[in-house]
């Protein structure tokens, strides 16, 4: 399994737990500027047989040996394109080749057309609902490709016990704001959000407010997160209030001790129906393709904070619910029979054809070239010069001096996204 990010690791390792229950799993972790700490993979809680980092090209010729039965892409559309076109190269007259699965981590809100088609060319597209299986399959036929792939599924992380109000002797009622790295963008918005739940906190002192985190300074996830809540929280005028803190830990635990989930579009939300805990997807900021709540339409948890500091809750439609899969019409458990089904037929078959993209030097010729080149490939697929897998017998100590300068590197980089950058666009301001 492949995986560039610390939310797609976990998709991609529970998923593949899922697919294939008991099987060994290989974890291999795209370098690059979203690579996952320990701290953040120990956080998602889901381990793995053999872990790795490796780039674009190791990947491909270790994706051949040993012969492994799938490989899961748990990464962005362009690396998967990246990916599909690298290894029907590589597994061009293999005896065998691996079932190629991949698939999105959430919400599907934004870059539909452009997501999917880069997923094309995989045996198994999976769909986390009936709602997005309906869409990939209406994108593929809209552009004369094969659907077959798509397979109706569910979140892997969906789960743990349904909700019920504890005493409030046993704990303080708890409100969660899951915060993402960003949604919203802007410094004023977020401190917005910020200002808010500690308002919140301030109107209920009986309350606990937690604001819950995906990353600690330095750290990275899927998304450039330049104005981190925990530099915000110490700017705050008045600061945080006692019953209002931050906190990490993996979301599951969280929502073990939440009576009310508010988020502005996080998947965390559909984590929080499942398990019927009341959800509130704000609508302070607007509801806007850009923020992704456009997507709870129709599910009865649009509200804002004014509604909620007056004891209005949302409450969410039965409807809505099972098309997203998150309260689906068969047990939660029975979800991924079909993607089991489809894998295992495809892994039984003595022979598959090479993957087959949408995508091709023919069909965009202005557009695939530079996605395969950022990923260190021609339109070929073969490597581009200096981008080849180094040989096997490479020295740990030249490795392990690679490794150094690598995360320095990742370092200064991060600096420049959550320090520099912020100051020099101020500057420009003036």
């Amino acid at each position: 399994m492949l995986a560039d990010s610390d939310t797609r690791w976990k998709w991609g390792a529970l998923t593949a737990h899922r697919l294939a229950p008991g099987a060994r799993l290989d974890g291999f972790l795209l370098r690059g500027r979203a690579t996952p700490t320990r701290r953040q993979l120990t956080e998602v809680g889901v381990r793995a047989d053999a872990l790795r980092e490796v780039t674009a090209a190791e990947f491909t010729a270790a994706a051949g040996r040993p012969p492994y039965d799938v490989v899961l892409l748990a990464c962005v559309g362009g690396t998967v394109q990246a990916m599909l076109h690298a290894h029907a190269r590589a597994w061009t007259g293999a005896e065998r080749r691996p079932v190629v699965v991949t698939g999105y981590v959430g919400v599907v809100y934004e870059k539909l057309a452009d997501g999917l088609l880069l997923r094309h060319g995989a045996d198994v597209v999976l769909a986390n609902s009936r709602h997005d299986a309906e869409r990939f399959r209406a994108v593929y036929e809209g552009v004369g490709a094969p659907a077959d792939g798509v397979t109706e599924c569910a979140l892997p992380f969906l789960g743990g016990r349904p909700y019920e109000p504890a005493p409030r002797e046993v704990r303080p009622y708890t409100v969660v704001f899951a915060a993402q790295p960003s949604v919203p963008e802007s410094r004023a918005d977020r401190l917005y959000l910020l200002r808010r739940a500690a308002g919140h906190a301030r109107a209920h002192p009986g309350r606990d407010v937690l604001i819950k985190l995906r990353s600690k300074p330095g750290e990275h996830t899927t998304h450039i997160e330049e104005h981190p809540y925990q530099k915000l929280a110490t700017r705050l005028p008045g600061g945080l209030p006692a019953n209002c803190r931050l906190v990490y830990g993996n979301m599951g635990a969280v929502l073990d001790r939440t009576d009310l989930l508010v988020t502005v579009s996080s998947t965390a939300a559909l984590e929080a129906l499942h398990r019927a805990v009341p959800t509130a997807v704000l609508t302070d900021l607007g509801i806007r393709e850009r923020l992704g709540n456009h997507h709870f339409l129709g599910s009865g948890c649009l509200t804002s904070w004014d509604h909620l500091d007056a004891g209005r809750l949302p409450k969410a439609e039965p409807e809505w619910l099972a098309r997203q899969g998150v309260a689906a019409d068969r047990p939660y458990e029975r979800a991924f029979d079909a993607a089991r089904r489809r894998v295992a037929d495809l892994v039984a078959r003595d022979r598959l054809p090479p993957p087959s993209p949408y995508y091709t030097p023919e069909t965009a010729p202005g557009y695939l070239p530079a996605v395969l080149a950022r990923h260190g490939f021609a339109p070929d697929g073969r490597p581009l010069p200096g981008r080849a897998a180094p040989p096997p017998g490479r020295s740990a100590l030249r490795r392990a001096g690679r490794d150094v300068l690598r995360g320095a590197a990742r370092g200064a980089y991060r600096h420049g996204v959550q320090r520099v950058a912020p100051v020099i666009r101020r500057m420009g301001e003036l």
